[in-house]
């Protein structure tokens, strides 16, 4: 069994946020919790792609983004998440 390569500090707060994120979903509506678990996934893998691995500053403000936006969808009002599309 090949090992796995280990995980930086940052990965391993990326992964938690996204299991975070993942958790947090189970706990809502069906219908919303599939929505919230497709957004999520399409803004993990978008950003996955598009961010240079390199570039930490913009990846620790999007982890610190993202902590922001579970803690609100922790809220037992909030329903689910909005999506905003900036273009380039």
């Amino acid at each position: 069994m090949a090992s796995r390569p280990k995980l930086s500090g940052i990965q391993k707060q990326v992964l938690a946020l996204y299991r975070g994120f993942l958790r947090t979903a189970r706990l809502k509506a069906p219908e919303e919790r599939r929505r919230i678990e497709s957004v999520v996934s399409a803004e993990f893998h978008d950003n996955a792609r598009n961010v240079d691995r390199r570039n930490f500053v913009y990846i620790e403000y999007l982890l610190r983004r993202g902590k922001r936006q579970l803690e609100q969808l922790k809220n037992p009002d909030i329903t689910g998440l909005a999506t905003l599309e900036v273009k380039k």
